[in-house]
């Protein structure tokens, strides 16, 4: 065995000990998740059973599930590395792929961020068109407030905040204003406006929050128009991210062996390594723009 063979075998046991001993060691995390996920643990049949009269195995196998049901998408990165790695003869794609794994998690996180702020400002554009409409039925603004929140949750993490200063005679504009702070929340400030207006000119409320849905609406529809606009955009960032693996697969049409080139010569790896820099900076370029067109 070749002594990149040897390196190859040795970070892949090296990998599954870690991964072995990741699985088994987190305790009461992996444990409750188990629990939720397979039984109340209560000394049954299930999976989830974690009494002293359930066989280890039972234990050990409900604990290592809850933690690989824990565990994010972003290590899908590295099955592919591991076949590139085997067919290529090489352990630079595991570390290639060890490396993808963080970028990928911070481009799922920041891709949650951006959906959880477009569910709150919908969540805000709900709360105006109902609370309008609690409004036109009769209810008070208070008790109109806490029904349309209760409907459609568009208070978000601050709901209980600002349903405090409802309930209790709290300065309430203040409270959105500070709900509105949340990513995607600030149509509350317009809401804080109209409240502060109603309670202290005598003006209607629910004409003010009916002005504000349809400013939010049109908003969310121009958001979207841009988006839909943009999607050629995104496309054209997709192709140049795909456009090395495309390239490798027409080496091997002709009869070539890219990875070997690129593996295991020194004009290979400065290659890869000038290739894998433009390629990277090209992402990041294009992806800048497309998001600078959406910001605007």
């Amino acid at each position: 065995m070749t002594a990149v063979w040897t390196a190859l075998w040795v970070g892949a046991v090296a990998l599954c000990a870690g991964a072995a001993a990741w699985l088994t060691v987190g305790h009461a995390r992996g444990l409750r998740r188990a629990v939720l996920l397979f039984g109340d643990g209560g000394g049954g049949d299930g999976l989830g059973d974690t009494g002293p009269g359930v066989p280890r195995w039972r234990r050990w196998t409900a604990r290592a599930w809850g933690r690989v049901r824990s565990l994010g998408r972003e290590w899908l990165c590295l099955p592919p590395a591991l076949v590139l790695a085997v067919l290529g003869d090489s352990v630079l794609s595991l570390i290639g792929g060890a490396l993808a794994v963080p970028l990928m998690r911070r481009s799922l996180r920041s891709r949650g961020r951006r959906r959880s702020r477009e569910r709150r400002a919908d969540g805000v554009v709900a709360l105006c068109g109902t609370a309008a409409g609690e409004l036109r039925a009769g209810l008070q603004p208070a008790q109109a407030l806490l029904v349309a929140s209760g409907a459609t949750g568009g208070l978000g993490g601050t709901e209980a905040a600002v349903l405090a200063a409802v309930r209790f005679g709290g300065d309430v504009p203040d409270a959105l204003r500070l709900a509105a702070r949340e990513p995607g929340a600030d149509g509350l400030v317009g809401l804080a406006a109209c409240w502060r207006v109603a309670v202290d000119g005598g003006a209607g409320l629910a004409a003010g929050l009916d002005r504000l849905e349809a400013a939010l609406r049109a908003e969310r529809e121009r958001r979207e128009a841009l988006r839909a606009q943009l999607t050629g955009a995104w496309s054209t960032v997709a192709l140049l991210a795909v456009l090395p693996a495309v390239g490798l697969l027409l080496g091997w049409a002709l009869g070539a062996d890219p990875l070997r080139v690129l593996l295991h010569t020194p004009a290979g790896w400065g290659l890869l390594a000038v290739g894998g820099a433009l390629e990277g900076a090209g992402l990041w370029w294009a992806v800048r723009i497309v998001r600078a067109g959406e910001a605007s």
